[in-house]
């Protein structure tokens, strides 16, 4: 671990470095995924932002962050969706003075071990994505509908958007705390898949540098997937939405002789 006179961790080419963990009804998982967290990066801190989990998941999570001083609890008022709590997160971590943000989910199929390569990746880059579609990156026991609705959904992503990203709907990454406030996240409303496409595509269409590291996606062992069909059509819907009105945009550029887009090479700190 590497840490500053003050004794505040500090992840080596990134700084402070905040995990955040969005939980509902996650009490059977959260013990263990802090557990791995902290045994994986212990240069990292966590923040558990729960939403009132009627199983109690939020009091588990207190006597974590009571043992443990690198663990944090945003208690929120109810279930107001993976999206908003991420926001939630981040605006807590810019307060906090934290340098990067990283988002996890709490049921293990985002392995913590694989959290070093993320951050290695984000010493050079803006966004680093973990991508289940680049080579070595794969999932394990997912169901056969999932993979297809994944697969498919990340293929109508690159075409409608012209977004060259193999993984824009995945949900473990990181980012750098300055590029959130520049891309507007708290204009975010999008949920689940819808989300994550929504923030990469920001990033990617304002010039910010992102990559896609591999990792391994598992399916959860305990508890119940939040994936819904709902999810699944706004996702299409907006992504269609964005891509008619890139497209536009492009036209009238080019009809008015304003020049080919800006190199994709701006930084983010």
């Amino acid at each position: 671990m590497s840490t500053t006179d003050r004794g505040v961790n500090q992840y080596p080419g990134v700084g402070r470095v905040l995990v955040i963990i969005p939980t509902y009804n996650e009490a059977d998982n959260i013990r263990l995924i802090v557990d791995r967290v902290r045994k994986a990066t212990p240069a990292v801190d966590i923040l558990i932002a729960d939403d009132n989990s009627p199983d109690g998941t939020g009091a588990v999570a207190d006597e974590l962050a009571a043992a443990d001083p690198a663990v944090h609890v945003l208690h929120r008022p109810g279930k107001q969706g993976l999206g908003a709590a991420y926001i939630a997160g981040f605006a807590w971590g810019a307060e906090h003075g934290y340098d990067a943000v990283v988002e996890m989910d709490a049921d293990g199929s985002h392995a913590p071990e694989e959290l070093p390569r993320l951050l290695d990746q984000l010493a050079d880059n803006d966004v680093v994505l973990g991508s289940r579609y680049v080579p070595d990156g794969k999932t394990v026991n997912w169901p056969v509908h999932r993979q297809a609705i994944s697969r498919s959904g990340n293929l109508y992503v690159r075409m409608a958007l012209g977004m060259p990203l193999r993984d824009a709907t995945g949900g473990y990454r990181a980012y750098r705390t300055p590029i959130l406030d520049k891309i507007d996240v708290d204009s975010v409303s999008s949920q689940g898949y819808c989300f994550q496409v929504d923030l990469a595509w920001r990033a990617y269409k304002d010039g910010y540098r992102v990559a896609e590291v591999p990792i391994t996606f598992t399916e959860r062992e305990r508890g119940k997937s939040k994936m819904s069909s709902s999810i699944v059509r706004e996702a299409l819907w907006r992504v269609t939405v964005w891509g008619a009105t890139a497209r536009w945009q492009a036209l009238k550029r080019a009809v008015s002789g304003s020049g080919p887009d800006k190199a994709r090479a701006k930084p983010g700190r």
